[in-house]
């Protein structure tokens, strides 16, 4: 099954998918390093929204906020969850605004979803388009160099009689552009087991690369990979926050 036709069908269990996810320390911590770094504005965009739960967070503390996505089936969902924001069925790699936009975040390492570096190239061209001037671009980022093949994260959730086990793990295969996040969702009732199994092509692309793409139209500065606290990035983790902060001109 392919990625869009997984995403398509189980639209409706992705929140389950994503019941760990803590997306309001998330956004809180992002909305931090905005009023940090950021032009005081209150214009937001969010990349590859999914069903909205980010949007939910900014609209919640007084941002106008708005979402972008590549399936339709999601975007429906959180226009249900923020009836107020603006939803755009659009591919983060190469999009346009109505109007700039102060913030614009990019989720749960979604930035890789460009596929190739092509494509990030284009995507982060595309958000210093979007942003106005002191305007600050926010993601999280896996190090293609520190990935470790044998790690994945598991998590179970109960809706209704159906019980959802949910497995999920980087691949990198040591070269080139190009890793997975290979996934796999059972769901088990009491007469049957259903087991997808797919894997997700993502750019690869490491810390050092990341930055050198970034410094032409950002003043980059990464952070370890925890919304609890703001710390510098050690230089030796390979997940961080990058906070971009557009340059004049």
């Amino acid at each position: 099954m392919s990625v869009n036709a997984l995403y398509t069908d189980l639209s409706g269990y992705y929140d389950l998918m994503c019941v760990d996810i803590d997306y309001r320390a998330q956004s809180n911590a992002i909305h931090r390093l905005h009023q940090l770094f950021g032009n005081a504005g209150s214009q937001h965009l969010d990349l590859a929204c999914g069903t909205g739960p980010h949007v939910r967070h900014f609209l919640d503390v007084g941002y106008t906020s708005s979402g972008l996505d590549i399936h339709q089936p999601m975007l429906d969902l959180a226009a249900t969850r923020c009836p107020e924001a603006h939803f755009s069925l659009q591919d983060m790699g190469q999009f346009e605004v109505d109007e700039p936009v102060d913030l614009i975040t990019c989720f749960l390492y979604s930035i890789h979803y460009n596929a190739n570096l092509e494509k990030l190239s284009a995507c982060i061209a595309s958000a210093h388009r979007a942003l106005r001037t002191g305007g600050v671009l926010c993601f999280n980022s896996v190090d293609k160099e520190r990935i470790d093949n044998a790690l994945f994260v598991k998590h179970t959730a109960q809706q209704g009689e159906d019980r959802f086990t949910f497995r999920s793990g980087w691949h990198y295969a040591g070269q080139g552009e190009r890793q997975t996040l290979r996934l796999s969702i059972e769901k088990s009732t009491p007469a049957v087991t259903q087991v997808w199994n797919d894997e997700h092509p993502m750019v690869a692309v490491s810390f050092g690369e990341l930055i050198a793409l970034l410094t032409p139209y950002f003043e980059v500065h990464v952070f370890e990979h925890d919304y609890q606290t703001i710390t510098p990035w050690d230089n030796a983790s390979g997940n961080a926050i990058f906070v971009c902060v557009k340059r004049d001109g």
